[in-house]
């Protein structure tokens, strides 16, 4: 192979390279709005505010399947309210937050029974908390604080031991507002 035709064809392998990533890149970027699925069971969460996907009006509504859709973590951690070691398994705050498009602020989460609380969206971090909907392998039922626990890894950070966080664990979630900054 010619000199020239060397460079054509590394020429062509790096420009093949480049449409390949572009792609890749295209496919993890959030679905448009419109690209949201509708749930097709129960609604366990409603999502509004400053937010860029909606399927419902002005919200996002989730069933657990589309929950389960966003990618399971898994940890386990003792907690203030149980005992021994529980094993938790949801969606990652961040990777909620990522899909929403959600990138500062305050988080308002209420629970069935009314009890809300601000949560800063910088809490929505790599190894911080997870909307949980199964422990122990279980869901959980409203009875036992599901069936959604927004649950932070407390033995894994000892940040994450401190009453302001234990007081951001609200159990019985069903509702997020978020407002930006």
């Amino acid at each position: 192979m010619k000199g020239k035709d060397r460079i054509m064809l590394d020429c062509i392998k790096r420009s093949c390279r480049v449409v390949v990533a572009m792609g890749m890149a295209l496919v993890a970027v959030p679905a448009a709005a419109e690209d949201l699925p509708v749930p097709k069971g129960e609604i366990v969460l409603t999502i509004s505010g400053d937010i860029s996907l909606r399927n419902q009006d002005d919200s996002a509504v989730f069933d657990m399947e589309m929950l389960r859709n966003l990618g399971e973590v898994t940890f386990a951690t003792t907690t203030p309210w149980t005992d021994g070691v529980q094993e938790f398994t949801g969606v990652s705050v961040q990777v909620l937050a990522e899909t929403l498009g959600v990138t500062e602020g305050t988080i308002k989460a209420t629970a069935i029974n009314d009890y809300a609380i601000d949560i800063p969206v910088s809490d929505a971090v790599e190894g911080g908390p997870i909307l949980a909907y199964l422990q122990n392998g279980e869901p959980m039922s409203v009875r036992d604080k599901g069936p959604l626990w927004l649950v932070y890894p407390y033995d894994l950070n000892e940040a994450y031991q401190a009453e302001v966080i234990y007081s951001r664990s609200i159990w019985q979630l069903v509702r997020l507002d978020v407002a930006a900054d």
